[in-house]
């Protein structure tokens, strides 16, 4: 229960009703101070009260909980309540204010709208990189504390795919993306002169989605944008106030758009199957879906602790073995900064997804057994071809739960000493000595290490070019 609004529900039907607090109190059996606990939003009624409320007020139970606040002045009044709890209000060194009945709208409307601003504007300041990273990780904890499985988008997903008239067993079809689209009250257009900082556009006036031409994004690609798209109205999303909101949005857009593609209705009992035949593959997902080889892998790691009880890890990374993405819940030993962020760190190069670009068939699956300080790791890496640089995509998993996976059978073997002796991080011993002191390397350049994040609620984004855009469609 949202006990402010219901507190202000409360007060806007005793006050229509004619009755005092100790009035109501009498009615009902609780005296006056208590209800005016209940009506300040201090007190959580037990639901008999609630009962016995609405009947003394002649109104229903379902009324008296709506979610929605009775009237303008009692939603600026919740507002102001809300927003004083905040620690951005709490920065600003003033008294706690309370809406009394001596507070005109007009000022209660001013205040909340200078406070509204005022957080817009602390929201815009320049996001460091050092702030990006710190909420990537709480997000991924989160993301590896329940498994990668989120029940409230899988729901959202699967009243999408109803709406959509979906068949239930295969890839989605065009016809069915279309109406998915119409659902939500959305047409789709494919535009040239595309503004390069963004995937889409969502014209919420006139229910147009706006996308590349296929020249610059691909019939699987544009399948994803849209439902990315779509995600944030099914999960109704509002304009993020921080950065790692807005990466909390971006994360849950993306797992909607995974859940539409392959679906959980379809894809369990696939995957069921394949572990019985141990023949699990991420390849095989990828196919009968009609997905991208990553999309397949971050819907194998939403499914398959849930599913089929097997813990899971899924990295992207380039050549130089630098991490762009990863997620673990089987203990995999990523290397980590101090304050335990993934991203940019650099993998072994005994490990399968660096030792895959010196496969002698680099663009085949390469799998291979890794031994580290934390246990035996499999793993299977897939080089994308049409990526530039070449990224690769790797799944992997214990020693123990390899048995069920396609590839368990590789001779593939080797030994990762990292963090701890003579690997990667720390050069062989012979070599230190000889060289120490008399290399001197001339790095390359890497600006977004250095560089803040740009302003704004959605980072890199000329809002006037989008607007502009927009307009002119």
């Amino acid at each position: 229960m949202d006990t402010l609004i219901f507190g202000q529900r409360l007060r806007f039907h005793r006050k229509r009703a004619g009755l005092t607090l100790d009035e109501l109190g009498a009615l009902v059996g609780k005296p006056a101070p208590y209800l005016s606990m209940v009506e300040n939003g201090k007190r959580e009624p037990k639901l008999s009260l609630i009962t016995d409320l609405a009947r003394s007020l002649h109104v229903s139970a379902a009324d008296m909980l709506s979610e929605e606040a009775p009237n303008r002045r009692s939603h600026l009044e919740v507002l102001l309540e809300r927003y004083q709890s905040e620690s951005t209000y709490g920065q600003l060194g003033l008294a706690h204010l309370r809406a009394s009945t001596r507070l005109p709208d007009e000022a209660l409307e001013h205040i909340v709208g200078l406070y509204e601003e005022v957080k817009r504007r602390a929201m815009a300041a320049v996001a460091t990189p050092e702030e990006a990273r710190m909420a990537n990780v709480a997000l991924r904890q989160t993301a590896a504390e329940a498994g990668n499985y989120f029940p409230a988008i899988e729901k959202a997903a699967a009243m999408a795919l109803e709406a959509a008239g979906y068949g239930g067993s295969g890839a989605l079809s065009q016809r069915e993306l279309v109406k998915l689209a119409q659902h939500f009250g959305f047409t789709i257009h494919q535009v040239q002169d595309f503004p390069s900082a963004v995937r889409s556009i969502a014209d919420q006036a006139n229910g147009r989605i706006f996308i590349p031409q296929r020249n610059e994004l691909r019939t699987r690609a544009a399948r994803s944008v849209i439902l990315r798209t779509l995600g944030h109205f099914a999960l109704e999303h509002n304009d993020p106030t921080s950065y790692s909101d807005f990466l909390r949005q971006r994360m849950e857009a993306a797992y909607f758009a995974t859940a539409v593609l392959v679906p959980e209705q379809a894809a369990v009992p696939f995957l069921v199957a394949a572990k019985k035949e141990r023949d699990l593959s991420v390849e095989d997902l990828k196919e009968r879906f009609y997905v991208s080889y990553e999309m397949a892998g971050h819907r194998l790691t939403n499914l398959i602790t849930q599913h089929l009880g097997l813990n899971i890890h899924l990295v992207r990374s380039d050549a130089d073995g630098l991490i762009w993405k990863a997620y673990s819940n089987n203990g995999v030993p990523f290397p980590t900064d101090a304050d335990g962020a993934i991203e940019g760190q650099r993998l072994c190069r005994q490990w399968g997804t660096r030792m895959a670009f010196r496969s002698p068939d680099k663009f085949a699956i390469h799998y291979q057994y890794t031994d580290t300080n934390q246990g035996s790791f499999w793993c299977g890496t897939h080089i994308e071809a049409d990526r530039e640089p070449s990224h690769a995509i790797t799944v992997g998993t214990t020693f123990d739960d390899a048995q069920y996976f396609r590839g368990r059978n590789t001779e593939h073997h080797s030994v990762s000493q990292c963090p701890d002796g003579e690997c990667c991080r720390r050069p062989p011993a012979r070599l230190s000595a000889k060289w120490e002191g008399t290399v001197w390397p001339s790095p390359k350049a890497r600006s977004h290490v250095l560089a803040a994040l740009p302003p704004g609620p959605f980072p890199g984004v000329d809002m006037a070019e989008i607007y502009e855009f927009v307009d002119q469609a």
